[in-house]
């Protein structure tokens, strides 16, 4: 693997022909979770079986956390206090109404890594999967929703619905695309109701979503990983 900054971000690269991201193979980008490390979900290009030739790109937030949280970064900031007070209460918010003040700064910084990396921009359309954890997870669908045509599918753990105002006039952009999500039922940080709205939406939109529960709270347990491996032998079988 290999560290490079991409028009704005600065990535982890791997795979490919090469191990450094290198090659024509399909590409699959994946945005971590908010206050989480820039390289917090590199290790999954190890654990998801893969197409041969698959490409790897984990792009770091631009935003870096005060440093009493080390190298967490963010892709936007949230209210760290309602946070609490939320999790204290055991109540997660409804957030679909909510939209995030950053996220349109961190759409662009990710469609420039997007644009970026195109050698053939209908090619890239076709051969991108898009994905991300909490935080990560909804900023892939906002970048789905504006790219200029969304990647083939979709990756999204533990996510949930935002700024959905903004995103429905948008939803027909996801139309045919092929969708991956998964959530706790148990999940304290962003509810599992808030899992199931996002899965409504896509569904409305017209996207073909595979939506798994499992039980359990905010993460990434290993059968989703599995699925995940699946999902891209299916997009992308080898001779």
């Amino acid at each position: 693997m290999k560290q490079q900054r991409i028009a704005d971000l600065d990535c982890v690269l791997g795979g490919g022909d090469d191990g450094d991201g290198g090659g024509d193979g399909p590409m699959v980008i994946l945005l971590h979770g908010f206050g989480a490390p820039g390289d917090d979900l590199v290790a999954l290009a190890e654990w998801i079986d893969a197409p041969a030739g698959t490409r790897w790109v984990f792009p770091a937030g631009p935003l870096p956390m005060p440093p009493i949280y080390g190298d967490a970064r963010a892709w936007w900031m949230i209210d760290l206090e309602r946070l609490e007070r939320e999790l204290s209460g055991g109540r997660p918010a409804d957030r679909a109404a909510e939209v995030p003040e950053g996220l349109a700064t961190a759409r662009a910084a990710v469609l420039g890594m997007y644009d970026a990396l195109a050698r053939d921009h209908r090619r890239r359309d076709e051969t991108t999967v898009l994905g991300g954890f909490s935080q990560g997870a909804m900023l892939s669908v906002d970048v789905a929703l504006h790219a200029p045509i969304a990647p083939r599918a979709l990756i999204l753990m533990s996510g949930t619905l935002v700024a959905e105002a903004e995103w429905r006039p948008r939803a027909g952009a996801l139309a045919g695309r092929r969708i991956l999500q998964s959530h706790g039922t148990r999940d304290a940080l962003l509810s599992f109701a808030g899992a199931e709205k996002l899965r409504d939406f896509l569904l409305e939109s017209g996207a073909e979503v595979g939506f798994v529960p499992f039980p359990g709270g905010h993460e990434i347990p290993p059968p989703i990983l599995e699925i995940a491996g699946e999902l891209l032998d299916g997009l992308f079988p080898t001779a």
